[in-house]
């Protein structure tokens, strides 16, 4: 389904017509290697604003692990979903990724939380979070070829760039009705 107009508050900026471009590239990629888009956000427009460089929230399922959008890091308003049997084989493919920005789980069992915590090789992990971004004064930052330059890019492990520090941000209570900044 093409995102609707009315869904425009949704609707992401980015910078430029080629990162544009880019992002609705591998949309378009996923979609001609046999996945299947839920959401499309490829040629979103804002009302008066026809001009700009937008992209809508993109969901594509069935996504492989050979497939651009799981192995290269998009920076745009794409999830991709890739099916897989166990706990175990999802973590394969997160860890044999050579990208290590941030890795989610959704789950009510603290055991597969702890689990996926300790063997994801991922910088920031969100547990019933989408995306596990912290709130100050944590780092904010990824693991192997997701690091920029030696060190996290705020908080104290930019000092203590000798590191290897893991984030993990956790939501447990759906019946609260409270978002994850609450």
């Amino acid at each position: 389904m093409r995102l609707a107009r009315s869904c425009r508050a949704r609707i992401w900026a980015v910078i430029s017509k080629a990162a544009k471009d880019r992002i609705e590239d591998y949309i378009s990629q996923a979609e001609r290697a046999g996945a299947k888009i839920l959401v499309d956000g490829r040629g979103a427009v804002v009302d008066g604003k026809e001009g700009g460089t937008y992209v809508g929230p993109t969901v594509i399922d069935y996504v492989t692990p050979e497939m651009s959008v799981a192995t290269e890091e998009i920076f745009g308003p794409v999830i991709s979903i890739m099916r897989t049997e166990t706990v175990d084989e999802a973590l394969k493919i997160e860890n044999a990724n050579p990208y290590g920005n941030a890795a989610s789980v959704f789950t009510q069992s603290g055991g597969t939380a702890r689990y996926i915590m300790e063997h994801a090789s991922a910088g920031m992990i969100g547990v019933n979070i989408g995306v596990p971004v912290p709130r100050e004064p944590f780092s904010f930052g990824g693991w192997n070829d997701s690091r920029f330059g030696a060190n996290d890019i705020t908080g104290k492990s930019s000092i203590e760039f000798w590191t290897k520090i893991k984030k993990t941000t956790t939501k447990w209570n759906p019946e609260a009705g409270v978002n994850w900044m609450s």
